[in-house]
């Protein structure tokens, strides 16, 4: 399947009108963030599971005397 300048044009064309302006780049980064994690599976890198806010102790609460 070889994929030309003019087919490629027409397909984002049609995914413009189908999505929208507004829609398209979140879509983008979508699927570049997809295709990124698919290569970084096949290698067998895997991510740490850090927590993304730091975790603050429980405060307890005052005694009244």
């Amino acid at each position: 399947m070889n994929l030309g300048l003019p087919e490629l044009i027409v397909i984002a064309a049609v995914a413009l009108l189908v999505f929208g302006p507004k829609r398209l780049p979140e879509l983008a980064k979508g699927l570049g963030k997809g295709i990124r994690d698919f290569k970084k599976a096949l290698e067998g890198k895997e991510e740490e599971n850090l927590p993304t806010q730091p975790q603050q102790p429980e405060k307890q609460p005052e005694e009244k005397k």
